[in-house]
């Protein structure tokens, strides 16, 4: 049986989403990668992107009844997700919101199915936690319950103190955070691949340096 994280790195390196090399990341840190989720921008790529969310969120076995993408990166995470988990036998509705509120029509912010019951958030990565705390503040807001959120890539590194974002997030709402690859994943993928071994003793450094547990 094949690994979906290990297989989801390496198709992002394919589609260049991933790359090795000296990056200046937005904490000032000398990054010897980058990880870029809206280079996946074709229906190929955002196809099988889907695909390995819906796995990842299947092996979670985290419960829930619902999906919500916070805008905009979030939207269509959640679409495609819902149609993936659909194909999967698993068909739940999604909602996603707007950065401003509509004046007209159905007005406000949310679109798509009603928030209710337990809303798992659907987005790219979790940096400084804004779009979790404006997404969980929206769920809440409709009496609904969120579930946990999901992400691509979980860099486990330190964010303002000793904790990471995606820690801070797990901590300050009690919620679980599934990420379809982690920092632990890169670096298998690094020691059991001959054509990356040159980055697998800088990406060391960087986890020494920054990482967290």
């Amino acid at each position: 049986m094949s690994d979906f994280r290990q297989d989801f790195l390496k198709f992002s390196l394919s589609q260049d989403v991933l790359r090795f090399g000296s990056f200046t990341t937005k904490a000032g840190r000398q990054s010897p990668y980058f990880f870029n989720a809206g280079l996946f921008n074709d229906g190929a790529g955002t196809l099988a992107l889907a695909k390995f969310y819906a796995e990842a969120i299947i092996a979670s076995k985290v419960q829930f009844d619902m999906l919500f993408g916070p805008a905009y990166k979030g939207i269509i995470l959640a679409a495609a997700t819902a149609m993936m988990l659909a194909e999967k036998g698993i068909n739940v509705p999604f909602a996603y919101n707007r950065k401003e509120a509509k004046d007209h029509g159905e007005g406000g912010v949310l679109v798509g199915a009603p928030l209710q019951g337990k809303v798992l958030i659907i987005d790219d990565v979790i940096s400084a936690g804004t779009s979790v705390r404006e997404s969980v503040k929206l769920i809440q807001g409709e009496n609904a319950e969120p579930a946990g959120v999901v992400i691509a890539l979980d860099r486990m590194e330190k964010g303002t103190g000793e904790l990471s974002a995606v820690q801070e997030v797990e901590q300050q709402y009690c919620l679980p955070v599934i990420s379809i690859a982690n920092l632990n994943d890169l670096f298998t993928l690094l020691h059991n691949n001959e054509e990356f071994g040159s980055y697998l003793e800088p990406v060391r450094q960087y986890r020494e340096r920054y990482g967290v547990e």
